[in-house]
This record gives C-alpha cells, sequence and structure tokens, in this order.
C-alpha cells in the first residue's frame, strides 16, 4: 500500500502538534508519559519531533489524557483554520504535571 504524501499544510500541523506535546510533557520523562498513555516512547518521539505528522486519533487522545489537555484545545491549536505556522492560535487548556491521568474529553466524530 503507498501511502499519499502529506502536504505542506499536514505537515506544519504535525509539527505544531508535535511541539504543543513536547511544551506539554514539560520535565516529565518521555518514557513516563508514553506509558501513561499506553503508547511507546519511539512513537511519542515521532510525534514530538514531527516523524509521525498524522497520529492515529485515539493516539492523540491518549495523549491528551496523560497529559490533561483539552482535544478541543488541541484541534483549536492544530487544526486546519485559527492556527498558523508559528504557533497555536489559543491555549491548549491547563496543563497538569503530577496526579492521576485527565478523562479523554469527549468530542463529537464529524463525517
Amino acid at each position: 500500500m503507498v501511502r499519499t504524501p502529506l502536504t505542506p499544510e499536514e505537515r506544519l500541523r504535525g509539527e505544531r502538534l508535535g511541539r504543543l506535546l513536547r511544551e506539554a510533557r514539560g520535565e516529565r520523562s518521555m518514557v513516563a508519559v508514553a506509558a501513561s498513555a499506553g503508547i511507546s516512547a519511539e512513537t511519542l518521539r515521532k510525534i514530538e519531533t514531527g516523524r509521525a505528522p498524522t497520529p492515529a486519533f485515539f493516539t492523540v487522545a491518549a495523549l491528551a489524557g496523560a497529559l490533561g489537555l483539552s482535544l478541543d484545545g488541541l484541534l483549536g491549536s492544530c487544526g486546519p483554520e485559527g492556527a498558523t505556522a508559528s504557533g497555536p492560535a489559543e491555549p491548549v487548556g491547563p496543563v497538569r504535571t503530577s496526579g492521576p491521568p485527565a478523562e479523554p474529553a469527549a468530542i463529537p466524530l464529524i463525517a
């Protein structure tokens, strides 16, 4: 199966997502955050560095939950509208650095 090349906008969104997740992780280790989200540290590293610019929805949801981020905020910051290449359009939301992982926010699926 051949993968369709990503558009420049898709690459920029992936870079913004990686930057936001890296900032939200703060001083927490990549291994601890990945384990909390139920993914491998290698997957998190690829997302944070932009090498995996289009991660699966459930991976992003798990990371948002592990980092205490709002999925709505991530969408507003990394989505196709309302964001710029220089950074997020609005704050992602509160970032928790300790305590149990937050429950992922429920969002409607758009067809």
